[in-house]
C-alpha cells in the first residue's frame, strides 16, 4: 500500500494533487520540483498502478514485488533502481533479520518499496523534511538518506553484536567451561547470525562506490560527498563483520582446544587411576592362583605384609601422579 505521498519544490513539501499522474506532471512541470512515493509491500495490483504511471522498467517491478534481492544498483533508461537491506538484531533471541528497501530514482520521482520490519522511512522523511539543503538535491537526496539510515543502523547492530560476542568469550574461557555442546552450539549460531548480516552489508559495497563517481544517472553531481560519507560508513561496518567473523572463528578453534585439553586431563586421571588400581589387583591375582609352593604361604605375617606392600605401592603411585599434575 502506498504509506506517503508528496510533492517536494525548493527543499520543502508542499501541497499537490492526490493523484499520482497529476502529481508527477505538476512536479515535471514545475523543473525544481519531485514526488516521492512510498509504499509497504504492495500487492501486484496496487504497484501496477504505480509502476505504469512512472513507467518502471518490467524487470525493475518484478525485483521490487517478490523481493529477496541481494543489494545492488541497476540502471535502466528511465529510472535508477537501488536494493538495500535494512537488518534488525533481535537481542533477546540473538537473532539477526533483514529486510528490503528498494529506491527508484527517475527523472522528478523517487519511489521506495519497503519489504519486512526493518527500514521504516517515517524518520528518514522527517528528516529530510527539516534538512531543506539537502532535499533540494532532488530525488538523490531521498537514496541519499535512505542508504544512510540502513548503513549507519548496520553500525549499531555491529556494536550490539559485539557485546554479545564478548558475553560468548567470556563463557567460552570461564574456568569450568560450562556444557561444552551449548557453548559450541551458540558459538555456531551466533557465527550464522554474523553470516546473514555480511550478506545485507558486503554485496552494498559496490553500488555505493558507483554512487560516489562520476557516469550515474539521475544522480545529483553535488550529492556524490555525501555518498562518500555513506561508502565510508559501510567500509566501517563491514570491518566490524570481518573482525566479529574472525573472533567467532578464534573462540570456536580455542573452545575446541580447550574440549581437546579436558579430555587429555580427564583421560590422564583415568589412566592414573586405572594404574593404581592394576597394583593390588595384580598381587591379588596373584596370591589368588592356588599354587601349593608360593612364597610366604606359611608364614603368618604374609597377608598383613602383602596388604601394605599394595598400599605403599598405591600410595606412591597417587604422590607420583599428583606430583606430575595426572590427579
Amino acid at each position: 500500500m502506498i504509506v506517503d505521498s508528496a510533492i517536494y519544490r525548493d527543499g520543502k513539501r508542499v501541497a499537490g494533487p492526490a493523484d499520482l499522474s497529476d502529481a508527477l506532471d505538476e512536479a515535471r512541470a514545475a523543473g525544481d520540483a519531485f514526488l516521492w512515493v512510498g509504499m509497504h509491500e504492495p500487492t501486484e495490483k496496487e504497484f501496477e498502478h504505480v509502476s505504469s504511471e512512472f513507467g518502471l522498467h518490467p524487470l525493475a517491478v518484478e525485483d521490487a514485488l517478490t523481493a529477496h534481492q541481494r543489494p545492488k544498483l541497476e540502471v535502466y533508461d528511465d529510472s535508477l533502481f537501488v536494493v538495500l537491506k535494512p537488518v534488525l538484531y533481535d537481542v533477546r533471541r540473538d537473532t539477526v533479520t533483514t529486510g528490503e528497501l528498494m529506491v527508484f530514482v527517475g527523472d522528478s520521482f523517487v519511489v521506495t518499496v519497503r519489504h519486512g520490519q526493518g527500514g521504516a522511512l517515517a524518520p528518514v522523511r522527517s528528516r529530510l523534511e527539516r534538512e531543506t539543503d539537502v532535499l533540494r538535491h532532488g530525488p538523490t537526496a531521498v537514496l541519499y538518506a535512505v542508504s544512510d539510515m540502513v548503513v549507519d543502523h548496520y553500525i549499531e547492530v555491529a556494536a550490539e553484536l559485539q557485546a554479545d560476542l564478548e558475553e560468548l568469550e567470556t563463557e567460552v574461557f570461564q574456568p569450568d567451561g560450562g556444557d561444552p555442546r551449548n557453548t559450541a552450539a551458540r558459538i555456531y549460531g551466533f557465527k550464522r547470525q554474523v553470516l546473514e548480516f555480511r550478506r545485507a552489508t558486503a554485496p552494498l559495497a559496490q553500488p555505493m562506490a558507483r554512487l560516489t563517481g562520476p557516469g550515474v544517472p539521475f544522480v545529483h553531481e553535488h550529492s556524490r560527498p555525501f555518498f562518500r560519507d555513506v561508502a565510508d560508513h559501510l567500509t566501517k561496518a563491514n570491518e566490524y563483520v570481518e573482525g566479529l567473523d574472525r573472533l567467532l572463528s578464534d573462540a570456536l578453534a580455542a573452545h575446541l582446544a580447550q574440549m581437546g585439553v579436558r579430555q587429555n586431563d580427564d583421560m590422564r586421571k583415568i589412566s592414573a587411576w586405572a594404574a593404581m588400581a592394576a597394583v593390588p589387583t595384580m598381587v591379588a591375582g596373584i596370591y589368588g592362583m592356588n599354587f601349593s609352593h608360593m612364597p610366604e604361604l606359611g608364614w603368618r605375617l604374609g597377608y598383613p605384609g602383602v596388604l601394605l606392600l599394595m598400599g605403599l605401592t598405591v600410595w606412591g603411585l597417587h604422590r607420583l601422579f599428583k606430583r606430575r599434575g595426572w590427579l
